[in-house]
């Protein structure tokens, strides 16, 4: 797992092409991660499927309470299929603005 950490969040990419030896390996080392908040690439050489999207469901929620965000960039996801609880977009751009939007939103008390 490749990580990069600037002020505003922890950026991730799969140093593998397995999609759930990744998920083990991110559920494994997500304690050093929980307070931050988190950027998930599968943008480079992935064919993701909604299905391997799900397995991050459950910490992305738990991620989301603990006031922190939780976005995964995937190109060519139908993101209508897409849980509302799931941030999913095709760029770092997108995800750095859902960041931003995220943060707008806790300051506002939502």
């Amino acid at each position: 797992m490749f990580i990069a950490k600037t002020k505003k969040y922890t950026h991730i990419k799969p140093n593998t092409n397995s999609v759930a030896e990744f998920y083990l390996d991110f559920k494994n080392r997500y304690p050093e991660f929980e307070n931050e908040n988190l950027i998930i690439d599968f943008s480079e050489e992935f064919n993701i499927k909604i299905e391997e999207l799900i397995l991050f469901l459950k910490l992305s929620v738990q991620h989301q309470e603990n006031g922190t965000s939780f976005v995964l960039i995937c190109k060519g996801i139908n993101i209508d299929i897409v849980p509302d609880e799931l941030n999913v977009v095709p760029t770092l751009t997108e995800a750095i603005d859902i960041l931003d939007m995220d943060a707008i939103e806790r300051d506002l008390g939502f």
